[in-house]
């Protein structure tokens, strides 16, 4: 059955061991804002679990992210305490053609099993169902791709739940009324585009009547053209009360725009606690009263059982499988919304000033 709230975001002990477990041999390039994992690969053979023996691949949106990162460390953790060879990958770029890039190199090298963050839905369907005729297992995580591109969807929470949420943030800091914008990733990123629907979906309400989204803007994962379409927003708005930032790159920097500048239009959306915590707060101080987030460690280590458990055979992706994942619990595929399958990690959890600091530390 699925995890229960409590463990997935309050088992802080946990976390902080995943965190801190995250070592392997790697070799590292240097991105424009930080030092970046572009590999890493480990073949100790210390492991006796379920993984040992074969390789799982973990390709995320690109490098630079610190959401990915965390994800892919998640993922590592699993794989090697299960006894496997782990690969992440980090793109150069948020782009389809960087990921098919990555998908034809671990082809390749015959990996046994590969999880996506898709960059985009449909594009990667000729790489993928390359893969899974080469017999590599393939699932996709935070992100999807089609459902005839998978086995299978690690999906971090559910659509409509995020999107109700989201929503309700809006309508709790704007008084319920007036102008609000969105600011996201990349236009073609399913898992924003999906969150984004479901928003436009609750907002057909009544409740949502006085509320007007007067523009959807995309950032592209990027902090300076985030920061500048945040910029944007404000100087073509006047009015403006909100921004909903379904995207830890875009909330991070927006954020820093709002709060720089003093503005009086407040933030909301899915943000990383390390990174927003100084933002976090209810008064004029602060440019984010509060935010959700889901455990990126999580993501990713749900995402490497959901991979040995494909590879070793206890499920296909077909709706109603079911699979232990070690201390998280037992978990059932379920019937999504494109005609395929998905595991949901969980519901999102609200970060505010009672419990930023606590959080901060973790991820």
């Amino acid at each position: 059955m699925r995890k229960q709230l409590v463990y997935a975001f309050l088992c802080t002990a946990a976390i902080s061991g995943i965190l801190a477990g995250c070592s392997s041999k790697s070799s590292t390039t240097e991105s424009p804002a930080s030092p970046q994992k572009t590999e890493a690969v480990s073949k100790d053979g210390a492991g006796t679990g379920g993984a040992a023996g074969k390789t799982f691949a973990i390709v995320t949106k690109a490098a630079g992210n610190p959401y990915n990162e965390k994800m892919a460390q998640g993922f590592q953790k699993v794989i090697e305490a299960e006894g496997g060879t782990c690969i992440i990958k980090h793109p150069e770029s948020a782009t389809a053609d960087a990921q098919v890039s990555v998908i034809q190199s671990l082809i390749s090298q015959g990996v046994d099993a590969l999880c996506i963050a898709g960059n985009d839905e449909n594009a990667l369907q000729a790489a993928l169902e390359e893969a899974m005729a080469a017999g590599i297992k393939v699932s996709c995580l935070d992100s999807k791709v089609n459902k005839d591109s998978r086995q299978t969807f690690v999906n971090q929470a559910g659509t409509t739940e995020i999107g109700q949420a989201l929503m309700d943030a809006v309508y709790d800091i704007s008084g319920g009324e007036g102008d609000w914008a969105i600011l996201s990733a990349t236009s073609q990123a399913t898992n924003q585009n999906a969150w984004i629907e479901a928003m436009k979906e609750v907002m057909k309400e009544s409740k949502y009547s006085k509320l007007n989204l007067v523009e959807v803007a995309y950032g592209d994962d990027e902090p300076q053209k985030s920061t500048d379409q945040t910029q944007a927003l404000l100087s073509k708005y006047p009015d403006l009360k909100v921004i909903c930032a379904p995207t830890t790159v875009g909330i991070n920097a927006a954020a820093k725009v709002l709060q720089d500048e003093k503005s009086k239009v407040k933030l909301t959306g899915l943000g990383l606690p390390s990174e927003m915590a100084e933002y976090i707060g209810n008064d004029d101080a602060h440019s984010c009263p509060y935010m959700y987030l889901w455990n990126p460690i999580d993501v990713g280590s749900l995402g490497a059982y959901t991979s040995i458990a494909l590879v070793d055979g206890s499920i296909t992706g077909k709706t109603g499988d079911k699979f232990a994942a070690g201390e998280m619990g037992d978990y059932e595929v379920i019937g999504a919304s494109d005609g395929g399958t998905e595991i949901i990690l969980g519901p999102p959890f609200k970060f505010d000033s009672s419990n930023i600091d606590e959080w901060k530390s973790v991820y």
